[in-house]
């Protein structure tokens, strides 16, 4: 595999578009509209978000957001490989790189979600390997039979 270059991305580039529409489709296969909490690059702009982008040989490959929710806890978000960068390892290399940012910024904790079907049994196994817990819904997010909740504790 060639080089891997993650950078901050302002997700003006069309390559992001097609991996996040594809990413958004694929919730909706497996989750009720109500249950896909997917940001769309319109939210992912937020103040709040800060977006990376895998790149080889200028390709996207994966990507991944951090959300600040307070001072102290964060939200991983859109953390998606595209279908043609599968099982190289990008998605260990960017959630590498988010919660290394986490930790600069001094967060106590990050949380994510993801759905329930057999579909995210390779993310879910990604988390724990990384250390994440499940947990109980946190923020805005309410008891959901389409989401699993994970933390990390990084103090």
């Amino acid at each position: 595999m060639n080089k891997v270059e993650i950078k901050i991305d302002n997700l003006a580039d069309g390559s992001v578009e097609i991996l996040l529409q594809g990413h958004l489709d694929e919730m909706h296969k497996y989750s009720p509209l109500a249950s896909v909490h997917a940001l769309d690059s319109t939210a992912l702009r937020d103040a709040s978000i800060t977006f990376w982008g895998a790149w080889i040989d200028n390709e996207l490959a994966a990507c991944g957001a951090l959300k600040e929710m307070s001072s102290d806890h964060a939200e991983i978000k859109s953390m998606k490989t595209s279908k043609l960068h599968l099982r190289k390892g990008l998605a260990n290399k960017i959630l590498n790189n988010i919660l290394e940012e986490a930790k600069v910024r001094n967060y106590a904790s990050v949380y994510l979600e993801t759905g329930t079907h057999a579909v995210f049994f390779p993310a879910k196994k990604l988390y724990q390997n990384f250390g994440f817990q499940e947990c109980e819904p946190f923020g805005d997010y309410t008891f959901d039979p389409y989401s699993t909740f994970y933390k990390k504790e990084l103090s």
